[in-house]
């Protein structure tokens, strides 16, 4: 299977800098991850769009788009799982 390339929206970026030390390497990683595999075991569709996803980290949510035939994953934000779909 061929690597995805990974983008972090601005937005994304400045919250992955806010999380405390060990999330932010927990995140990291699983960002990382998601350019060997998009789909990974866990990861749900959110509704109401049709390329945009998210994987759980702990109490950490990552929200990613998608774009199959470019082979790029977008981060689109990042945070706790209270706070990530407002």
């Amino acid at each position: 299977m061929a690597r995805y390339s990974l983008e972090i929206a601005r937005t994304a970026e400045k919250q992955l800098r806010k999380l405390p030390a060990d999330a932010r390497r927990r995140v990291a990683r699983s960002m990382l991850a998601l350019g060997e595999e998009p789909y990974p075991p866990g990861f749900r569709k959110l509704t109401g769009y049709d390329d945009v996803f998210r994987i759980r980290v702990d109490v950490y949510r990552i929200i990613y788009s998608v774009a199959g035939r470019k082979l790029v994953i977008v981060i689109l934000k990042i945070g706790h799982r209270k706070d990530i779909y407002r």
